[in-house]
């Protein structure tokens, strides 16, 4: 995958709520959104979680187990999601979180992996994932340089495939948390494209993050924030999310487009209107010698500028000047 611009993933994980129906009109608001990918979770239970494993506090309504299994899909089912994608032209991405939903995504093809922030020190998973030789977009929400390290060590081989991408572990993620600052450390450390996954409640952090050279960029996406789940309470509506896209497409436009100070063409009609000109204060008569007072700056700017002023005090005008006129270089010796 050969990303030129920035790539822009509405992650949906598990905001389905287990209907199959509800994945394919999300795949459907995530596509009229302009999102370039919509992320799923595939969650296997008995290969992931023990039953008696808790819960995270923001969420704490079902066991996690109960909750996977309850939540997941087929693989069939998966497949179809996959092609709902493919016909709609979104990019169809679903992060692991065990070795068995590596080989079920595997088996569709899948075109990218997302490894969430609970699986960085995963060692055994992503060698898995490795060897499939796709994209790999790493997430660091929980991870300290040294277990950051050691991944990117395993992901190796596919180096120049990987996006690290800074992003914090917290529902939601305030502000002094969301620490953009590390984006140039992570692509001078590791020497790969960095991307931003965002748990903030808006959207400036993403728009900060493409800024500052964000590559790849995430936002949580539901239907309305008063769907049941981990996750909704802490996404973007289809409204907020379209608008998000085009803050993105915006910012990148303008990053892609350097302006030449000195390309001044293009401004020729405003400064003539909005720039200023030497003025007499009064009329004068040929053979005065300008004076300071015998000057006003007005509008205009098609005259002698108003920045030449100095160069004019002390010249003889060589013809009348009426009050009100706008100096020209022929009016002096």
């Amino acid at each position: 995958m050969d990303i030129k611009n920035v790539f822009i993933i509405a992650e949906v994980g598990s905001v389905h709520d287990g209907s199959f129906g509800n994945a394919k009109k999300l795949i459907d608001a995530a596509a009229g959104c302009g999102a370039d990918a919509i992320k799923f979770q595939t969650h296997i239970p008995e290969a992931e979680t023990t039953h008696d494993a808790p819960s995270p506090g923001y969420f704490s309504a079902e066991d996690r187990f109960s909750y996977f299994r309850r939540t997941g899909f087929t693989q069939q089912q998966w497949g179809k999601l996959k092609t709902h994608c493919d016909e709609l032209g979104i990019v169809f991405m679903s992060s692991p979180f065990s070795n068995q939903a590596v080989d079920l995504l595997s088996a569709l093809d899948m075109d990218v992996y997302k490894i969430p922030s609970g699986e960085v020190t995963n060692l055994p998973m992503l060698e898995k994932i490795a060897s499939i030789d796709k994209p790999v977009f790493l997430s660091s929400g929980m991870s300290d340089w040294a277990e950051l390290d050691a991944a990117m060590e395993v992901l190796s081989a596919v180096k120049d495939k990987v996006v690290i991408m800074q992003c914090s572990s917290m529902y939601p993620c305030q502000d002094e948390h969301v620490g953009l600052n590390v984006l140039a450390e992570m692509k001078e450390r590791y020497g790969v494209r960095v991307g931003f996954s965002d748990h903030t409640k808006d959207a400036y952090a993403i728009l900060a993050a493409v800024t500052l050279g964000a590559s790849v960029v995430e936002k949580h996406f539901t239907f309305s924030k008063l769907m049941y789940g981990s996750d909704a309470q802490h996404s973007m509506e289809p409204g907020e999310f379209t608008q998000l896209v085009q803050s993105v497409r915006g910012i990148q436009r303008i990053l892609q487009c350097p302006v030449d100070k000195n390309g001044l063409d293009h401004y020729s009609d405003m400064k003539r209107i909005f720039e200023k000109s030497l003025v007499a204060s009064r009329t004068l008569r040929a053979g005065e010698v300008l004076q300071t007072g015998d000057i006003h700056i007005k509008k205009p700017g098609t005259g002698i500028s108003a920045a030449a002023m100095k160069k004019y005090i002390g010249r003889v005008l060589v013809r009348t000047v009426e009050s009100d006129q706008l100096f020209n270089e022929s009016d002096f010796q």
